[in-house]
């Protein structure tokens, strides 16, 4: 099993003097940028992925659309370049946020994966480009915007995904799943891993060429009390994503579809602080493997164990290299289905 961790690059100065009952307002007047402190952030979390690096961490997510008001996560590729000059291990996995019109999501990213690949053949084998679909079209390639060939193999493409249809058309089209946090061990293995299978069964592919990350939270610390705090932010992440009717589904398999309703309602009157008073303990611990650092592991085995290949130690939106490098190690070594990706083209 593989260890990532997700950092959101919150701005290193707290600005909660001008929040409007939890939110800060957007955007903020200029005035209150500072932009010693957006370098300092910036250094500070290059200088944590390091420390992560050595301690042999499998990688590091990071995206364009969870920001600050100052926007400090707003060129995911200027830190996806610059953690790959200060790292060795790492791999930067970065999502840009494109503004197209709407459409139902899982034909139009099948489609989008679709393309990538009939490109990439185009400029990699010479294959002609002749790709025409419902959303996308590409059929003209002139030889003055092939780039060199890189003697590399197929770009792996995973995609994330929550409901059925978007996790049948992963495991048709994708090289991997990115399961969100707001997700249970008996929605994984109930629900993502027969749509995953069906999505195989089209497309030939087998699990152990296909890989699974994530699929819930991570709570731990280095003692009770520090797990206690985690699990707070845990219980809040929960509250509010159990709010949005797309990840209803999740909730629904355990009969808690009513609690998904209220904390809807919830949402709309803004009762955010109330929300997470709604989420029992139980239905906490449904979300999240729980332990302190001596206990993670097996903590993780039993949440993750036999389903998830990779899985995240983050929350709080920032990043702590507090993690003890036997622990990384202790999670590593637990089996997991996925093998590697295909080599082929």
């Amino acid at each position: 099993m593989k260890v990532f961790v997700f950092d959101l690059l919150p701005y290193a100065e707290h600005l909660d003097h001008l929040k409007n009952g939890r939110e800060l307002p957007y955007p903020l007047p200029r005035r209150h940028f500072k932009p010693d402190v957006a370098m300092r952030t910036y250094e500070e979390h290059l200088t944590a992925w390091e420390a992560m690096d050595r301690l042999g961490y499998d990688g590091v997510g990071f995206n364009e659309h969870h920001t600050s008001p100052y926007g400090l996560m707003n060129s995911p590729n200027l830190m996806a370049a610059s953690a790959a000059q200060r790292t060795q291990r790492l791999r930067a996995h970065n999502e840009n946020r494109f503004s197209v019109k709407w459409t139902p999501p899982a034909p139009r990213l099948r489609e989008y994966v679709e393309a990538l690949r009939a490109i990439w053949r185009c400029w990699e084998q010479g294959e002609k480009l002749a790709y025409q679909g419902q959303h996308y079209r590409f059929t003209l390639m002139t030889p003055n915007f092939v780039p060199t060939s890189t003697h590399q193999p197929m770009v792996p493409v995973t995609l994330a995904a929550v409901g059925p249809a978007m996790l049948r058309v992963a495991g048709e089209v994708a090289d991997g799943v990115r399961l969100h946090p707001f997700c249970t061990r008996r929605y994984l293995d109930e629900v993502v891993m027969r749509e995953l299978r069906t999505g195989f069964a089209k497309s030939g592919r087998t699990r152990e060429r296909f890989e699974i990350s994530g699929g819930g939270f991570t709570a731990t610390g280095a003692d009770d009390e520090a797990v206690a705090r985690m699990l707070e932010w845990v219980r809040y992440r929960v509250a509010f994503y159990g709010s949005t009717p797309a990840y209803w589904p999740v909730l629904e398999v355990h009969g808690l579809g009513e609690l998904g309703r209220k904390l809807n309602v919830m949402s709309k009157a803004g009762q955010w602080d109330a929300m997470a008073r709604e989420i029992s303990d139980d239905v906490l611990q449904l979300f999240t493997a729980v332990g302190p650092h001596r206990e993670l592991a097996r903590a993780v085995a039993e949440r993750f164990g036999g389903a998830a290949d990779t899985i995240a130690l983050s929350g709080g939106y920032g990043v702590k290299p507090d993690i003890p490098p036997n622990l990384v190690q202790d999670i590593q070594r637990i089996p997991s289905t996925f093998a590697g990706f295909p080599a082929g083209w």
